[in-house]
């Protein structure tokens, strides 16, 4: 009989075909450890939902086998839905110094104090069951990035989370090429890398440049300076500092997130600030305009977020005037184009100057392009490889960059979430599949809002509610009262009394047909009343609001 080799299995259970919820995982015989464990926000169509989180069921199967969540940086695509994951899962967590400072924070607000947090750092190898993992510097758009080579029994895995390569980086950022080089001249057998940028040729621009850009604006402004950035871009928030420091303006923060992020980065001593450049937002007023700068969240044009409330007058502490100058410092997440040019325009409606990324080079990416990708690929030289991090067409696109390489095509895997990818030291194969898929948190419900729930959230924003109130008599079965009819978002009942007349006409006579019929039996009257009012409203005003039936005994 042939002996069973056993296999390395690498699953993703998140970050494949859309950007966010990254979480991977690594399994080989009774050993599993999971990289990054990300959320991601709502489609347009998910309504009322606050965030997306992976399906971790595979994980909570298995648990008893996983050694260890890694993270390769503090950006909530990857870090995201640890809460949510360590509230069903006991695991120790591994990441570098920032990203663990961030976590912290998240884990307070989640009230999670008793997980076990372990520091790593660039160049330490961690051992975890049958794999050996070691950390590699990279650059990225936040401080403390990684990236991981994962020594198996069956070769080394290299995933290179997000990364670019900046030669000239904020703050001694600079990615460990010459480990990239050394991991590949030792043989690596699968490389999963961010695919992100892929569709962009050339080069990520440096962060250096956007410095340069802010050093320039900051001279010409005239009056007050306001700059929207995510709150998690460092590099960005030392640079909008640091042109703050040389012409002497004082910086306010406003947003939640931002407050947070500035503070933990500060106390683990990844932002330089000097004494008094920071004031509080009550001070504000003690100082002309022209030496003030607000750094604020809300570049995504997020409806609650501090720049939004400021474009719409929403503000409590900040009002903005015409002489105002706004430089929005990212660049919009597909999807989110509308949201961010509907507060470009109201901001200029008021008056304000704005510049944004098609203006002036006020953003970098923080993700590599073809010509990055193409260095990794070669410094690596992998033999399987497994494009990540991307929708669909980012996907396709990396695996044709490594086919114009020169790796073969049955060795390029453009997988799914929950894929099974197996491999041997000579094979790869997509096996099977597990459990995968969007969990959809709204409040603090978790899951409990799914397809049904949102299909008729979706029912009620387009057509309306109508509920109908029937009180009968519990010996008779007789109508005693009612019908009355209950409109919500489908007509103005004032005007519409006639309509609403002739539809508790309708419901009387099927009723008074069913009283005839001698039928009592609550859910036939109730669907008897739902199809009869459908069909008269949609012939009457052609539409289709949902119907509610309720009837009383007395």
């Amino acid at each position: 009989m042939a002996k069973k080799t056993n296999k390395l299995k690498i699953i993703p259970l998140g970050g494949l075909g859309e950007i966010g919820k990254n979480i991977t995982v690594f399994e080989y015989k009774d050993d599993i450890i999971v990289v990054d464990c990300g959320l991601t926000f709502p489609e347009d169509e998910m309504l009322g939902i606050d965030v997306v989180i992976p399906d971790i069921t595979y994980l909570i199967k298995n648990k008893e086998k996983i050694r260890g969540i890694i993270l390769t940086h503090g950006h909530e695509d990857h870090i995201g839905g640890l809460p949510y994951a360590l509230a069903k899962l006991d695991l120790p967590v591994y990441g570098t110094k920032l990203t663990l400072g961030l976590v912290e924070n998240k884990l307070k607000e989640h009230r999670l104090d008793k997980v076990n947090l372990i520091e790593i750092k660039a160049s330490d190898k961690i051992k975890l069951g049958c794999f050996t993992v070691e950390i590699i510097k990279t650059s990225h758009s936040i401080p403390d990035s990684v990236a991981l080579a994962i020594n198996t029994p069956v070769g080394t895995v290299v995933h290179t989370g997000d990364f670019k390569i900046d030669y000239t980086p904020i703050n001694d950022n600079l990615i460990d090429l010459h480990k990239f080089a050394e991991i590949g001249s030792k043989g690596v057998l699968v490389l999963l890398a961010d695919s992100t940028n892929v569709e962009r040729p050339g080069y990520t621009m440096s962060e250096k440049t956007v410095g340069d850009t802010f050093n320039d604006i900051f001279l010409k402004a005239p009056a007050r300076i306001i700059v929207a950035t995510f709150a998690s871009n460092v590099h960005r928030v030392q640079q909008v500092i640091d042109a703050a420091e040389l012409y002497n303006r004082k910086v306010i923060v406003s947003g939640r997130s931002m407050v947070n992020t500035i503070n933990v980065a500060y106390d683990l001593g990844y932002l330089r600030i000097k004494e008094g450049t920071l004031i509080d937002i009550n001070d504000m007023h003690k100082y002309p305009n022209n030496e003030i700068v607000i750094l604020t969240t809300g570049s995504q044009g997020e409806p609650m977020s501090a720049l939004s409330r400021m474009a719409f007058s929403e503000h409590r502490k900040i009002e903005l005037v015409p002489e105002d100058l706004v430089v929005i410092s990212a660049s919009p997440i597909p999807g989110n184009e509308k949201t961010v040019f509907r507060v470009i325009n109201k901001l200029m409606e008021i008056g304000a100057k704005v510049i944004y990324e098609s203006l002036a080079d006020v953003h970098v990416s923080g993700h590599a392009c073809q010509e990055e990708l193409k260095l990794i690929h070669t410094l690596l030289k992998p033999k399987f490889f497994i494009p990540v991090h991307g929708e669909y067409r980012h996907l396709k696109r990396h695996g044709e960059l490594a086919m114009e390489l020169g790796m073969p095509k049955e060795n390029i895997f453009i997988a799914s979430n929950g894929s099974v990818i197996e491999f041997t030291k000579n094979s790869g194969t997509i096996n099977q599949y597990v459990q995968s898929g969007n969990i959809l948190v709204d409040g603090l419900g978790i899951g409990d809002v799914g397809n049904i729930v949102l299909r008729d959230r979706k029912h009620l924003s387009e057509d309306g509610l109508i509920v109908v109130v029937v009180t009968m008599s519990k010996q008779e079965g007789k109508v005693i009262a009612g019908p009355d009819i209950i409109s919500r978002g489908f007509v103005y009942v004032r005007e519409s009394e006639d309509l609403m007349e002739e539809a508790r006409e309708v419901v009387r006579d099927v009723l008074f047909e069913c009283e005839k019929r001698n039928i009592t039996d609550w859910a036939t009257l109730k669907s008897s009343i739902r199809d009869a009012l459908r069909g008269f409203l949609y012939e009457k005003i052609k539409r289709n609001p949902m119907i509610l039936p309720i009837i009383m005994e007395v």
